[in-house]
């Protein structure tokens, strides 16, 4: 009560020495006005800037001393900074009706603006808390790849829309469930304007109870042209850092509508896949005589594969007492067979293929193109530029393997082809 009563002798002191000597009441109680305006704005930057100073400083003292490094990301994110500011605007809205004594109309504004800005001091540092938690989160290896981005707006949104219904319910003088109510009438039109927003929220929460995405998986999204590692998922975009080292945002929400591949089973798998075909010429395919047979047992993979063979085919031929005056009587080696076991061998015997998983050498069905021979496997490497050197290891090996078997590949005529061809 004496403050009380302190306070309100000292805001008309200006204003009755003037009376005093004279000056007329409206020129009294504006000059009172401004002395006392200039005297609490002084009075509220001093204190603002000390305890600025003192709370940044004592904040940093006991953030050094801690082990934890919660505290040093609340520093960085001017944590101490916005909570200075609270204890000088709280005593500032309460020297506002003794300020702006006489004047009503002001008081009100600058009452009301105070609060507003409290109100939005709150949010900052409620923010400055979300995203030092965000921070702190991200050093620890069990949320290294979720999508704290997106938890972290979701929060920050709740707490701005909250606020904004504060600030409007504290301009109009209502409650907030009046505006709760008028919000309901208008939720159309909010649903059309935040739809993205909506979107992606939801989109948000499912790619992470799904497990679908996470940050530093390889994913390929061919309707956003986006092939390479994500780097960053939020409320609204993801965003992927392409092999060229470009940036593809793309929308969150198109990783539950759209259809994208997600390479992340590979990278955790034993292998990567190889699978790619070549084409050989059907007109190249043939029986094998003995001395093609002979021929071909000097390649060192296959020759134990070859004999084996043959002494069963030669065993099933007499016991049936096949003629092989022609060779599709019975059963005949040929030359696709032998080096199809070829590749089978080979792959096999290949260091940088991993042996625990599918290897494969199958025909696939004909084409006008020829034959295609399909190699199944999967390299141990599964970085991509080893990937791609094993891979073409293998087929530059092969490839140059199929005449030693009489085979041809197939290949479409060039112009240097056709030089002598007259019609």
């Amino acid at each position: 009560m004496e403050l009380e009563n302190w306070l309100k002798t000292a805001s008309c002191y200006i204003h009755d020495v003037l009376l005093e000597n004279g000056y007329s009441q409206d020129t009294a109680a504006y000059l009172n006005l401004l002395v006392n305006v200039a005297v609490v704005l002084v009075l509220i930057f001093v204190l603002d800037y000390v305890l600025r100073r003192v709370i940044i400083r004592a904040f940093n003292i006991f953030s050094n001393s801690t082990k934890t490094s919660f505290d040093d990301h609340l520093a960085q994110s001017n944590f101490p900074k916005y909570t200075a500011h609270v204890i000088p605007f709280i005593i500032f809205d309460h020297l506002i009706p003794y300020t702006f004594s006489g004047f009503p109309a002001l008081e009100l504004f600058f009452r009301k603006a105070t609060d507003i800005y409290l109100i939005i001091l709150v949010v900052w540092i409620i923010r400055s808390i979300i995203k030092s938690t965000k921070a702190y989160l991200r050093t620890k290896p069990y949320f290294h790849d979720k999508p704290l981005d997106s938890y972290s707006q979701i929060v920050i949104m709740v707490v701005w829309g909250f606020a904004i219904l504060v600030i409007f319910s504290e301009l109009a003088d209502q409650s907030i469930r009046t505006f709760l109510t008028t919000l309901g009438a208008a939720s159309a039109i909010l649903l059309l304007i935040f739809r993205d927003t909506i979107l992606g929220f939801v989109a948000s929460i499912q790619v992470s109870v799904n497990d679908m995405v996470r940050i530093g998986d390889w994913i390929t999204h061919e309707k956003f042209g986006a092939d390479g590692d994500v780097i960053e998922i939020n409320l609204t975009t993801v965003k992927v850092q392409n092999f060229d080292n470009t940036i593809t945002t793309l929308p969150t929400y198109s990783l539950i509508s759209d259809s994208f591949k997600n390479w992340r089973g590979m990278q955790v798998s034993g292998g990567r896949r190889i699978r790619r075909a070549i084409y050989l010429k059907s007109s190249s395919v043939k029986f094998l005589s003995e001395e093609d047979l002979n021929r071909f047992s000097e390649i060192q993979a296959i020759k134990s594969y070859i004999d084996h063979r043959q002494r069963d085919i030669d065993k099933f031929n007499r016991e049936n007492e096949i003629d092989k005056h022609l060779f599709v009587n019975g059963r005949n080696q040929t030359n696709l067979g032998i080096f199809r076991k070829y590749c089978d061998l080979y792959l096999n015997n290949h260091p940088a293929i991993n042996k625990e998983l599918m290897i494969m050498t199958r025909h696939l069905a004909p084409t006008p193109q020829g034959i295609p021979l399909e190699i199944y496997a999967f390299s141990a490497d599964k970085r991509w530029e080893n990937y791609e050197r094993i891979m073409a290891d293998i087929f530059e090996h092969i490839i140059a393997a199929v005449p030693y078997f009489d085979l041809e590949i197939f290949e479409s005529p060039a112009g240097s082809d056709l030089k002598g061809f007259n019609g």
